[in-house]
Parts: structure tokens; sequence; C-alpha cells
């Protein structure tokens, strides 16, 4: 849990929830508004993806580095 939190990619599309956040505030409530929201929670969703994906492929190098995976 402390990889998603702590990673670049999913803090700054975190932060970027200001935009659609002061346009729900201040704008016009039409189809754009839809489609920041949207387009905010696709690029939240790929970057979660993205540092799940990593930290597998990181477990899977561990495995076979671990030379407890030798002696079997």
């Amino acid at each position: 849990m402390r990889r998603i939190i702590l990673n670049t990619s999913v803090l700054s599309a975190v932060i970027g929830v200001w935009g659609p956040v002061q346009a729900t505030r201040h704008g016009p409530r039409d189809w754009k508004l839809a489609l920041m929201w949207v387009s905010w929670g696709i690029s939240v969703a790929i970057a979660v993806g993205t540092v799940v994906e990593e930290t597998k492929a990181y477990r899977a190098l561990e495995e076979l580095d671990d030379p407890r995976e030798l002696e079997r």
C-alpha cells in the first residue's frame, strides 16, 4: 500500500483532482465537466495499475534471484 501512496505518478494524478474540483465548484454543469471527472478517474486508475504491475514484476525478479530456489 505504501508503494501506491508514495508513487509520484499516483501523487500527481491525485493532485490533478484540483482542476475538476474547481470546475465543479465554479463552472457550468455540462458534458465537459463529466468528461473531466472521467479522465481524472482513468488517470488515477492507470497510475495505480502501473504501480501494481511494477510491484508484481519486482517480486517476480526477487523470486528468480532467491538462492533458496536453487536448492530445490
